[in-house]
This record gives structure tokens, C-alpha cells and sequence, in this order.
């Protein structure tokens, strides 16, 4: 068996071979805590959407990974639901059907509303500042492609949909983001060091 010194050089394939697998389990282990987000989960009674820690999850996500790897955790999610893993809410069918009936939208809109948290995140802006917009856009994202999609898929108005979808949410939704928030601030500052 070979050691190498300090001095050998490291190939490129080597780097990138590292960076990949590094890449690799910060998706794979982004897209666990989704699915643990998930199963935290309270049904509505007025309401086919659970409340759930998903949307802190998402954010936590894309404020850490950035806003491709983020990308890349969500879509690995939804391909995990898809393929019939028990990783979405428990409070909807599952799998497939899940992510064809009225909280899909939800569910399609996270690698999009993951990728505008990272990207954002990233700014040069103050901590604060770019965190909070980030998190907004996001779930800008998140709750418009629910709205739609729920619309759509059940006939039902915009008013009605807004009232079922997205205005419950409005306070719990102000607590994920300030936690998110708080949070993304302290890892980034662990991970700059």
C-alpha cells in the first residue's frame, strides 16, 4: 500500500472525484431531511394541505447547499416519492398519487422554490437581508405553484383556493422563516470559517 506525501500532487480527476461524492451526500442528505420535514405533519380540517416543516426544510436546504445542489435535493426527492418511498407527508396518498392530486403543486414548485432560496442566499448583501428575501421569493414560488395547481385540479376559485391553500399558512410560514432565517445566518457563519 502507497502513501502519499504532502508534496505529490492531486490529479484533477482525484478533486473532482471528491467534489462529487461530497456533492452527492449533501443531496442525498438533503433530500432525508426533507422527507423527515415531511413526517412531521399536522392535518387540516378545511383544508386537503397539512401543516408541515417542509418549507423550513427547503429553506434550510438552499440556504446551505446553494442553489444547484438544492436543485438537485429536490428533484432526488420527488424522484424518491415518485418511485414510492415513504417520504412524503403522511397525510396525503403517497407516491405517485400524491404528487397528481391537489397538494402536487406544492410538491413540483420545491426544486424551483429550492433553487431561487439558494441563489439568493448567496447574494452580497447583508445576513439578514438576503436570508429574508430569499426565503420570501421562495416561498413565493412554493405557495403560487400550490395555489395554481390546486385551482386547476379541483375547479375551485381564486379566492376559495387562496383561502384553503396559502392564508392558513401565513403565520406559520412567518415563524419557519425567521427560524430559517436565524439558522442559515449561523451555519453560514460555522461554514465561512
Amino acid at each position: 500500500m502507497t502513501t502519499r506525501s504532502l508534496e505529490t500532487p492531486v490529479s484533477l480527476s482525484e478533486v473532482r472525484t471528491h467534489d462529487l461524492a461530497k456533492d452527492a451526500a449533501l443531496v442525498v442528505g438533503a433530500s432525508i431531511l426533507m422527507a423527515v420535514c415531511a413526517h412531521v405533519a399536522v392535518p387540516l380540517a378545511f383544508s386537503p394541505v397539512p401543516i408541515t416543516l417542509q418549507t423550513f426544510g427547503l429553506l434550510i436546504i438552499g440556504f446551505t447547499l446553494g442553489s444547484r445542489r438544492a436543485l438537485a435535493a429536490m428533484m432526488l426527492y420527488l424522484i424518491e416519492g415518485a418511485a414510492g418511498l415513504p417520504v412524503f407527508s403522511p397525510a396525503g396518498l403517497g407516491g405517485v398519487a400524491q404528487m397528481l392530486g391537489t397538494t402536487g403543486g406544492f410538491l413540483f414548485a420545491y426544486p424551483a422554490a429550492a433553487y431561487v432560496a439558494g441563489m439568493l442566499a448567496r447574494s452580497q448583501v447583508s445576513a439578514k437581508t438576503k436570508f429574508l428575501s430569499a426565503a420570501v421569493c421562495a416561498e413565493f414560488v412554493l405557495f403560487t405553484g400550490g395555489l395554481l395547481w390546486f385551482m386547476v385540479l379541483t375547479g375551485t376559485g381564486f379566492t376559495k383556493a387562496l383561502s384553503m391553500t396559502v392564508v392558513p399558512f401565513i403565520p406559520g410560514e412567518m415563524l419557519k422563516i425567521a427560524a430559517a432565517c436565524a439558522l442559515g445566518a449561523v451555519l453560514q457563519r460555522k461554514l465561512s470559517r
